[in-house]
């Protein structure tokens, strides 16, 4: 069997359709990803159109 790493407690657990938490170890684990989600914890960066005229791209 697969064996992956919880990504909230890093802790191993079975990859396989009888985990019904997969990726994550539990259900608690699950929620807690859940809440960081819900607190916009989480966040993508973005880069602003003034950041992108510093690069100096080349068109193409």
């Amino acid at each position: 069997m697969k064996k992956v790493t919880c990504p909230t407690c890093k802790q191993e657990t079975i990859w396989s359709p009888e985990n019904a938490y997969r990726p994550f170890c539990s259900d608690r684990c699950k929620l807690i990803d859940l809440g960081h989600w819900a607190e916009e914890s989480y966040r993508v960066p973005v880069v602003e159109m003034d950041d992108l005229d510093e690069l100096k791209l080349p068109l193409q």
